[in-house]
């Protein structure tokens, strides 16, 4: 795989052109209806440069779906940093205490990386993890935000500041949301490899789209109830 299998320019045009749609912030009760998450706790990580106001939606529905939704209350997603897993375990563990058992985590882009990372680090901590459409398999050079990513951050998008191998499975269930028009994140390392994931499930919706669009709402349903 490399930097060829990038989205092309006209796809993430597109996910600009459908902006409006990303800053929809009311419940999908058409995807949640017939739902029953029984009370159980989801932690949602937003993406790059991306916010919980952002991922309000997604959370929206899943209380009306009869789930505990949780923001990860760390404000603009900024990329990581040498404390950030210690900052989003010490998350995780006051969604714990308020739901008494695991946590599902759904990660959005980058969020899924964290959310992956999280779980290898805190399985017992976790039912399962949902990435959406996160760039955690081949070359992290096939999306689009790769050059803005290492200028916030002021490291290489392939040498993070902490030890992990991203592609590695978490030993807790696995679902890759990832879509053909994804403008952001290329389909391949969206979707996995066998091995690096449990399920690869695929979505109609941009990227921007992962979090508001309904046929991505229903699939993060259909992955929170398998």
């Amino acid at each position: 795989m490399t930097v060829r299998d990038t989205p092309p320019f006209s796809l993430y045009f597109s996910e600009w052109l459908g902006l409006h749609g990303r800053l929809a912030i009311w419940p999908d009760r058409t995807a949640a209806r017939g739902r029953d998450g029984r009370g159980r706790a989801v932690l949602v990580f937003p993406g790059f440069m991306a916010h919980d106001v952002l991922t309000h939606r997604l959370r929206g529905t899943l209380a009306l779906a009869g789930y505990r939704p949780f923001g990860w209350a760390e404000g603009i997603n900024l990329g990581a940093d040498v404390r950030i897993f210690d900052r989003l375990s010490a998350r995780l563990d006051q969604v714990v205490a308020a739901a008494s058992a695991p946590v599902s985590l759904v990660g959005w882009s980058l969020g899924g990386i964290f959310a992956r990372e999280l779980a290898k680090r805190r399985p017992q901590a976790i039912d399962r993890v949902i990435t959406l459409g996160s760039p955690f398999s081949g070359d992290p050079r096939t999306n689009r935000l790769w050059r803005a990513y290492e200028l916030i951050t002021g490291y290489p998008i392939d040498r993070p500041p902490f030890e992990a191998d991203i592609a590695a499975k978490p030993p807790v269930p696995t679902f890759a949301l990832w879509s053909r028009r994804d403008g952001v994140v290329a389909p391949s390392c969206a979707r996995g490899q066998p091995g690096e994931r449990d399920a690869a499930i695929e979505v109609d919706c941009r990227h921007q789209g992962f979090v508001v669009e309904r046929a991505a709402l229903r699939a993060v349903l259909d992955a929170l109830e398998r």
